[in-house]
């Protein structure tokens, strides 16, 4: 076996930490709990409508048919959200608001 330099066994264990707090970072964003409390928001500040087009009413039917699956998918990497193009709107204080369109393919 090749002996590795000092440096890249040091990087490849930074990245191996790195994965561990993005992993262990996910899990915490995607917990339930968080997850609740994150649509009990949305639902309180009566939410529009996302890009996809779903209302909030809609919402938590969705999840409660599909939310255990879809965070199965996130966590392992397999969730491939569709593309979004991105517009943006002149506002009449001469600012501009960016808009996501999703894309149809």
């Amino acid at each position: 076996m090749e002996k590795c330099p000092v440096f890249f066994l040091a990087l490849d264990n930074r990245r191996n930490s790195e994965n561990v707090y993005a992993n262990n970072l996910m899990e915490k964003i995607l917990a339930k709990d968080n997850l609740n409390q994150a649509y009990r928001q949305v639902v309180r500040n009566k939410g529009k409508q996302g890009i996809d087009g779903m209302t909030v009413d809609e919402l938590l039917p969705y999840l409660k048919e599909n939310g255990n699956q879809l965070r199965k998918d996130i966590l392992e990497g397999k969730y491939k959200p569709k593309s979004v193009r991105r517009a943006e709107i002149s506002k009449s204080d001469r600012g501009v608001r960016l808009l996501g369109i999703l894309n149809s393919n």
